[in-house]
């Protein structure tokens, strides 16, 4: 009978009669041949000439074939090299010792050589089998081999963008257990010009590269427009509107946004889909759930995203805690979940502020859970301001100035007002004078003031006495929204003035609103104090620039700023 394709067969038999037979027979079916009179001698033509199937007699001279097996199956290594045991013993613990030497089958003697034939078919089915399974393993391994890599050029390439922020801040500790090379989860931090601090907690669908696709773009609209000193409102619809435009319609990502503001003791929340955050206030022990009040990002049209934010008094050593659903979704050896109401046993059982966050590792750690997602934890504290890094610039110091001699006049009404933040781009126009790149930090603190003030005690007419206490701030914020979203009429006009003085030059801003105006005496009289949870803002303008004043009974402020030129 012929076979498909031609073997080696390495026939081991110390009888000369039966080696010729079996050698006639085996070359008669179409293959070659190769022949040994001991096993010794049978180790040795392996070694050399590699065949692809052994007829081995178990009794020989010199070495048996037991041995000689063991020796070739060693020499095989994984490749699969069928041995055929040749043997007259018909004993049920004489045919097992031969396949426990390494043997794959055996053959009785006398010979049959139609039994013999398909034994030397079906063992080169296994040996084709075997070899095949090895290939696509070496192949799956390659493959691995090259996605892992790629992967971890992506991660590389990802994590100095991710990572270029603040989260090195001593105001910041976090926890990011990956489920898989890539995390799925996002953590991002960065400081605005004002020098307050924008913190992402994010979790995409799904788990490694696919759930990182996101990441990036979203990683770059957060630093930029933080950079740039846009507000959460703005970031929000601008991840929002690009996530839902590159993404499939599967895929989303939970998110919760903050503001932390070092200089208004406030934090700013968005939360969208993620697990309920905490605000953990040290004098009291009081903790304030920050639920998800809104969808996850990319998931709504531009029209239909709700970027409204809550705001929440917060004093110094106060502590926002925020984690991914990987953390009460670990489970432990009985399918347990590790769950909402543990964690709020460890709040419970918590007795130093400062050692919460180990409380809750160490509570993990206990539970001996399995994450089935990936695990991120985060806890930012206020700090005061002077324990804070001031932000780096978003605009470069070299390149081409504008002249030192211009003025500028905006006026934002009604419709603009609702939904337009000139801040950023008054702030990019004043930075093409080089001089005022230093101070970039306290140009947008002064303007952001000045503007909200214009805004929101002036338009909007809010009393800034209504945020003494906890209460009364979050009525403050709850109106200053109703009002901003039915505004009609009023106005803020931006007037801004640079020109050459000295060696260096001088910037004047002057902020004009429509409203009925305070009395700038008495608010002059209070002393430059930044503890109380209102009326902060002029103290704050008149610490940060020169010659700060009011006029047209408060409805007019002006501010300048100096600066020297360098030689």
């Amino acid at each position: 009978m012929q076979a498909q394709e031609p073997l080696t067969v390495l026939i081991a038999e110390d009888s000369a009669a039966d080696r010729l037979l079996l050698s006639t027979i085996v070359r008669r079916q179409g293959h070659e041949v190769l022949t040994a009179s001991n096993g010794a001698e049978a180790v040795d033509t392996f070694e050399r000439q590699h065949p692809d199937l052994v007829l081995m007699d178990a009794m020989m001279p010199v070495m048996d074939g037991f041995e000689a097996a063991r020796q070739i199956k060693a020499l095989a290594g994984e490749a699969l090299v069928p041995i055929i045991f040749l043997t007259s013993l018909t004993e049920s613990e004489a045919l097992a010792r031969c396949l426990e030497a390494g043997g794959d089958d055996f053959l009785a003697k006398p010979y049959n050589q139609v039994i013999l034939a398909a034994k030397i078919k079906a063992m080169d089915r296994l040996r084709r089998l075997q070899a095949t399974v090895l290939q696509q393993r070496d192949l799956i391994a390659k493959h691995h081999d090259y996605l892992l890599n790629e992967q971890r050029v992506a991660k590389a390439v990802f994590d100095k963008v991710a990572h270029s922020g603040c989260l090195s801040a001593p105001s910041i500790r976090y926890l990011q257990s990956p489920y898989a090379l890539f995390n799925g989860d996002l953590l991002l931090a960065a400081y605005t010009p004002a020098g307050d601090m924008h913190v992402m907690l994010g979790d995409f669908t799904g788990h490694g590269l696919p759930a990182a696709v996101g990441a990036m773009p979203l990683a770059e609209v957060f630093y930029g427009m933080t950079a740039k000193g846009y507000g959460l409102a703005e970031t929000l619809r601008e991840m929002n509107a690009k996530l839902k435009r590159i993404l499939p319609v599967d895929m989303f990502c939970c998110a919760t946004l903050l503001c932390l503001s070092f200089q208004r003791r406030s934090v700013e929340v968005w939360n969208g889909g993620m697990p309920d955050g905490y605000l953990h206030r040290m004098a009291s022990g009081e903790r304030v759930p920050l639920p998800a009040r809104h969808l996850p990002l990319g998931i709504l049209s531009a029209q239909a995203f709700d970027d409204r934010t809550d705001v929440y008094p917060m004093a110094v050593d106060d502590r926002v805690f925020l984690l991914s659903d990987g953390v009460i979704d670990t489970c432990d050896a009985n399918d347990q979940l590790f769950g909402v109401e543990r964690l709020q046993q460890v709040f419970a059982a918590n007795r130093e502020p400062d050692r919460l966050f180990e409380d809750i590792e160490q509570a993990l750690r206990d539970f001996r859970g399995q994450a089935r997602d990936d695990v991120s934890m985060v806890e930012v504290s206020l700090l005061e301001s002077a324990q804070t890094q001031g932000p780096a610039s978003a605009y470069p110091e070299s390149g081409p100035s504008c002249p030192l001699d211009w003025s500028a006049s905006f006026e934002f009404r009604g419709a603009t007002l609702r939904r337009f933040n000139p801040l950023p781009f008054l702030l990019q126009l004043l930075l093409e004078v080089h001089g005022l790149r230093s101070q970039s930090g306290a140009l947008y603190s002064v303007l952001a003031e000045l503007y909200s003030n214009a805004l929101e005690h002036g338009v909007l007419g809010l009393d800034s006495s209504l945020k003494r206490d906890a209460a009364g701030f979050a009525r403050y914020y709850e109106l200053r929204g109703a009002r901003l979203a039915s505004l009609q009429d009023g106005f803020v006009r931006v007037h801004l003035q640079v020109q050459p003085q000295g060696e260096g030059g001088c910037l004047v801003i002057r902020v004009e609103d429509s409203g009925k105006g305070f009395d700038v005496a008495r608010i002059m009289e209070r002393p430059l104090d930044t503890v109380r949870l209102s009326g902060r803002g002029i103290s704050l303008v008149r610490q940060l620039g020169r010659n700060a004043s009011w006029s047209d009974q408060g409805r007019s402020a002006s501010v300048e700023f100096f600066w020297e030129i360098e030689a």
